[in-house]
């Protein structure tokens, strides 16, 4: 999935932690996600996007899959060949009472580099390429809104982001869903993940749960 740089290290660390892979998780019930809004994000690794969106106070949960292509029913295999016009995508479970989805796209924006087309720090490919996904036509303007804003403040040097209205969303394989808390050791966790958990979590701190800072 990542850099090849990291394969040697990557492959040491799982087998070193293997024992978090059956950590329990307090995991919200289908009948308690029915009750919230959703929102879909694309911005590289999704074991990073997930792990930034589940830091946010409001934020229950977050699924890793894939959206943005053609081909019904995609696999890890096929997305990452790159010959795909999937792209790794985070579902964000929120309550809008307690976080509004125009937070959810500034969280979107700080915790990547829109500016790296179909690339997002050691990963390449249009399946990390950067997507705001939209709903209705309220989301859209949203994301139109913020896009704007940062160009005028020339918060980054461009943007590549794609406004995308969603069409559907594939859920991942079970094994990449919550990776970075389940796999806090392994190699890409460590070098790539956790480090970009952390640029966010000092860009935001008033966004997080409690416990997060």
């Amino acid at each position: 999935m990542k850099s090849l740089l990291l394969l040697p290290l990557a492959f040491f660390s799982l087998m070193s932690c293997a024992q978090h892979s059956s950590e329990p998780l307090d995991k919200p019930s289908q009948e308690e996600l029915d009750s919230l809004q959703t929102a879909y994000f694309a911005s590289g690794c999704f074991w990073c996007v997930e792990a930034v969106f589940e830091s946010v106070n409001g934020v229950s949960e977050a699924v890793s899959g894939y959206a943005g292509g053609e081909k019904p029913n995609p696999t890890y295999e096929f997305v990452s060949s790159g010959n795909s016009k999937h792209a790794e995508t985070v579902q964000v479970y929120y309550d809008s009472s307690k976080v509004s989805f125009e937070t959810l796209v500034e969280v979107f924006f700080m915790s990547h580099d829109p500016s790296t087309k179909n690339a997002q720090g050691p990963d390449h490919g249009p399946q990390y390429r950067s997507i705001a996904f939209y709903q209705n036509e309220k989301e859209e303007a949203i994301i139109r809104k913020k896009i704007k804003e940062y160009r005028e403040a020339q918060t980054f040097s461009r943007i590549t982001t794609e406004v995308t209205e969603l069409d559907v969303f594939y859920k991942a394989e079970d094994y990449h869903q919550d990776y970075e808390r389940l796999h806090p050791n392994q190699g890409y966790i460590k070098a790539v993940s956790i480090p970009r958990l952390n640029r966010f979590k000092k860009k935001m701190p008033w966004v997080l749960k409690d416990g997060q800072h």
